[in-house]
């Protein structure tokens, strides 16, 4: 049999002559010759560099049958598909399956498609856990645990931390190893991290919520030992930490070399779409945890026990463990199908033959290195993959941009049900169902259109750069929205006096005449509106001294308030338990705005990601994606929740007292979270639109007669391998 002719190229063979993929017997002398086969048989194509023969027969993802043509003793194959003969030249085992386990019917998912789904999967279960079901849980976690907001944000940073510190090894010496191996780990990891996350409610003892019932109203029995009241339980932030470093260990091949699998496994314009499915996945996987979090946190944190408060009250804690439970197998079990995937899937070597070089291009030519195939596959290359990424200016400021943007993402997705909480009044399930709803169309949506517009207009590495560009103006138009904001509802002896003179600046009273003779206590908060409209700190600092057997819309009703004045009627008013509703005007325009900053966020992510991919040399992209991710954890992911915890903390006006000792935060200040949220916006939003600007005048694109496969032969072999392309098997499957 004749062999094709190789010329310089990156990962085999790169064809001087046509390629010809068609089903006839070739002319004599062709470079792209066939098998020689028996009689009554068809050829079984031309064989790639990889060893793979193509031809016009069905897919290869079809089930396994019996190979049709002859080879050399000793030369292994696998075959998919009738009519298609897989020979690997370097032993390559391409079927799906566990060692020597691989049945007929796991070969229908040895596919593109099948990597994506399951990819798209642990994706789904990564977003959902990480950042929907931790930032769902985050104010129930304080409230059970005696947390401050940086704390917390500390806990939400330590999944990058574990990022940061794994990507390195992870993307350089994964990318040139088996993906699907160190993915199915890293997927396993995570799932462990899950189901630690949920330890604590085991471990320690049961959550005591005393209500103003249990407590007394005014004159009732007041007293809480301060013994019971402090407690070490802030120690647990420990235990989450940990299960979060574990998350980021697990994650780490997900977004690094699960995108790269899928990458050189599709078509180069395919390839946007493919990542805009993954990542979409990625986006709705949060929004199902606000969701589905959001339900949880109305099931009492102890299971089974009777509780007079209802979820309003803000000494409810939710079932906030049970979703990490649920999480935490799904990933262990998702883990194995990943697990059994080859290390590159049949057929995948054409589209690597058929790519066409966008990577910026160096003045001293030094971006030619990489496209040896023996280049970064010991460590000792490590120090020049480095060099090289770090003299693309292109990708080092596509690098910044991201750092920018993922700090927005990071705080606001951390802290984002807590200000709609503030903001509109709301209890911690509603805020998070709210932010559920607004991430579900806004950031999936967002995601899967950037992808889309890639793909649909054909956009080279300049236009993708440029489009992002387009969105980070317009999400940082909207974020001006920020300079309006909900005014907190009037507390009495927080946000004005009793009497309802204003309040002197960082001053709180939370004793007036008429809850003097009460006794109450500040570690019981328990607000409650009063028929005035006005909240109160608890029913016994509204000066109240009856409880109602019956509820009204499902709440208690306190009587004989005498800090509450009736509105018709003299005389002491009523109240009911849970915070006043809001009924702030400006709710539709905030939310309206966050939604459009969401979205242009979000649809730039993917076309930044392209960018990325196509702004370095083939063999360097899992190890620039690891090294973006560094970059983006480093300057965002990792400062973002702290940074927007320590800035929440400061519009904190009233925090919990455990005899003496400050716990969480039970009220902010909505016009200073509003106005710390825009100057940051303003901030990160500006840097991000200049890093994008420089990244598109710095960029260098290859010339015009740049090869396939990032080799320097000339173009016209690419455009003669396009000419066959309805020749190409199993195209449509893609």
């Amino acid at each position: 049999m004749a062999m094709p002719q190789n010329s310089t190229g990156e990962n085999g063979f790169c064809f001087t002559q046509t390629l010809n993929f068609s089903h006839p017997s070739p002319p004599p002398g062709e470079a792209g010759r066939t098998f020689d086969t028996p009689s009554g048989q068809e050829p079984c194509g031309t064989l790639l560099s990889n060893g793979t023969a193509s031809s016009s027969a069905p897919s290869p993802s079809d089930s396994c049958a019996e190979p049709l043509c002859s080879t050399t003793p000793g030369e292994e194959e696998t075959r998919f598909g009738e009519g298609i003969k897989y020979v690997s030249a370097e032993g390559e085992e391409l079927a799906c399956g566990w060692g020597g386990f691989t049945p007929r019917c796991l070969q229908l998912f040895n596919t593109s498609k099948g990597v994506l789904f399951f990819l798209c999967v642990a994706s789904f279960l990564q977003g959902m856990t990480v950042n929907g079901f931790i930032n769902t849980v985050i104010t129930s976690i304080e409230r059970r645990f005696d947390l401050h907001s940086y704390q917390s944000g500390l806990i939400a940073s330590s999944y990058d931390i574990a990022a940061c510190v794994c990507l390195t090894f992870v993307s350089y010496f994964g990318g040139n190893g088996h993906k699907p191996r160190w993915l199915g780990w890293g997927v396993l990891v995570m799932g462990l991290g899950s189901l630690l996350f949920a330890l604590p409610h085991f471990t320690t003892g049961r959550y005591e919520a005393h209500s103003a019932a249990e407590m007394g109203v005014c004159g009732g029995n007041q007293s809480l030992p301060c013994t019971q009241a402090a407690s070490s339980l802030s120690s647990y932030r420990f235990v989450f930490m940990l299960a979060q470093f574990l998350h980021g260990m697990g994650a780490t091949p997900l977004y690094t070399l699960g995108v790269t699998y899928l990458d050189e496994n599709v078509k180069t314009n395919y390839s946007p779409v493919y990542i805009a499915v993954f990542y979409t996945a990625a986006i709705l996987g949060p929004a199902a945890g606000y969701l589905v979090g959001g339900m949880f946190l109305n099931i009492y944190t102890e299971i089974g026990r009777e509780i007079d408060i209802a979820p309003e009250n803000t000494l409810w804690v939710g079932a906030w463990w049970i979703g990490f439970l649920g999480a935490g197998a799904a990933s262990l079990l998702i883990s194995i199908p990943i697990l059994g995937y080859p290390q590159r899937l049949p057929g995948s070597q054409r589209y690597i033959v058929m790519r066409v070089s966008e990577a910026h291009q160096l003045k001293d030519g030094s971006h030619k290195k990489a496209s040896d195939p023996d280049f970064g596959k010991t460590v000792k290359d490590l120090p020049r993959s480095v060099l090289l990424l770090l003299k693309n200016p292109t990708f080092i400021f596509l690098c910044l941009a991201g750092a920018t943007e993922a700090t927005l993402i990071a705080g606001m997705s951390t802290f984002g049900p807590k200000f709609l909480e503030s903001q509109f009044s709301l209890s911690a399930s509603e805020a998070a169902t709210f932010f559920g709803y607004l991430v579900v169309p806004a950031g999936g949506g967002g995601t899967f259109l950037g992808g889309f517009l890639v793909n649909k207009f054909k956009l080279r590495c300049s236009g993708i750069i440029k489009l992002c560009l387009l969105c980070t103006v317009s999400s940082l138009l909207a974020i001006f929205i920020f300079f309006i904001h909900c005014p907190n509802m009037p507390m009495a002896g927080v946000t004005q006096m009793y009497e309802g003179s204003a309040l002197p600046s960082g001053r709180l009273n939370l004793t007036a005449a008429c809850n003097a003779e009460c006794g109450c206590l500040q570690e019981t908060y328990s607000p409650v509106c009063g028929s005035d409209d006005i909240m109160y700190y608890s029913p016994c600092h509204a000066g109240c001294k009856k409880v109602s057997e019956n509820l009204r819309n499902g709440k208690k009703v306190y009587h004989e308030c005498s800090c509450i004045e009736k509105t018709l009627l003299p005389g002491p008013g009523d109240a009911e338990a849970g915070k006043c509703t809001s009924s702030c005007a400006k709710r539709p325009l905030l939310l309206f705005f966050m939604f459009v900053v969401i979205l242009f966020t979000f649809l730039s992510s993917i076309p930044a990601l392209t960018a990325t991919l196509r702004c370095v040399s083939d063999r360097q992209r899992s190890f620039a994606l690891g090294i973006q991710w560094i970059v983006v954890r480093t300057l965002g992911g990792i400062p973002g929740p702290i940074a927007f915890g320590s800035m929440i903390d400061k519009s904190c006006l009233l925090w919990q007292d455990q005899c003496g000792e400050q716990g969480s935060c039970y009220v902010y200040q909505n016009s200073a979270m509003s106005r710390y949220t825009l100057i940051a916006g303003l901030v990160y939003k500006v840097l991000g639109t200049t890093f994008f600007i420089v990244a598109c005048l710095l960029y260098k694109p290859p010339p015009a007669e740049s090869a396939p496969g990032s080799s320097d032969a000339s173009e016209n072999g690419n455009c003669d391998l396009q000419e066959h392309k309805p020749s190409l098997p199993a195209e449509e499957d893609i």
